[in-house]
Order: C-alpha cells, then sequence, then structure tokens
C-alpha cells in the first residue's frame, strides 16, 4: 500500500451542505477501490493565485490516503468530469503527516501548545 495526499478545489459558490456531499463522494470511491481515508482535512475557502475558470477563490478540501494507484486512477477519473470541482492534485508521499494541520487557526494552535 502507498500513501497518498490528495486535495480537491470545489468552486467558491459551492454550499458546506455540498461539499460535505463531495467529501462523502470522493471517500466512497476510494473505499470502493481497495483504498483507505486516513484523514480528512477541510481547510476552508482560500483565494487563488489565479482565475481559474472565473473565480478568484475556491474551497479546499485535502485527504491523507492509504491505497494503491488504481484506487488514485479511478478518483481522479471521476474528478475531471466533475463540474463543482476546479482543480485537483495528488502527491505520493513515503509518510503520512497526520498532527500537522497546515490551515488551523493561530488560536487553535496556541489552545493546543498551551495544553500540552
Amino acid at each position: 500500500m502507498n500513501f497518498y495526499e490528495h486535495t480537491i478545489i470545489a468552486r467558491q459558490d459551492t454550499s458546506p451542505a455540498e461539499l460535505k456531499q463531495l467529501t462523502e463522494k470522493y471517500s466512497k470511491i476510494v473505499e470502493k477501490n481497495d483504498g483507505e481515508i486516513v484523514k480528512t482535512e477541510n481547510w476552508g475557502l482560500l483565494n487563488l493565485s489565479y482565475l481559474i475558470k472565473k473565480n478568484k477563490k475556491g474551497s479546499y478540501i485535502h485527504f491523507k490516503i492509504k491505497g494503491n494507484g488504481n484506487t488514485i486512477n479511478e478518483l481522479e477519473k471521476n474528478e475531471a468530469i466533475d463540474k463543482k470541482l476546479l482543480r485537483h492534485l495528488t502527491v505520493k508521499v513515503k509518510k503520512l503527516d497526520l498532527d500537522t494541520n497546515y490551515f488551523s487557526k493561530k488560536e487553535d494552535t496556541e489552545n493546543k501548545e498551551k495544553k500540552k
């Protein structure tokens, strides 16, 4: 089994309920193809570096996946035809970093440090 970090960017006008549906949809596709979603992070609405299909912002969803190449191929094939998505990116990694949350708010990070 290989480890992957996979990020999708949904259109800026996508509602929170639709984002949840997208997350569930792609999680099921991974599980149907002998993969496992280790962690899912919703990074929220962020500015894009440049316009993509006339959108200035996008809702980012990040998956940490344990699976094989066929799992990722099937996932990307389904994402390529989805009109709600602007972009997707998959990166193969040697080890999943489950501790660091790069897009958490500063207050959340400071509260966690105080608890330690």
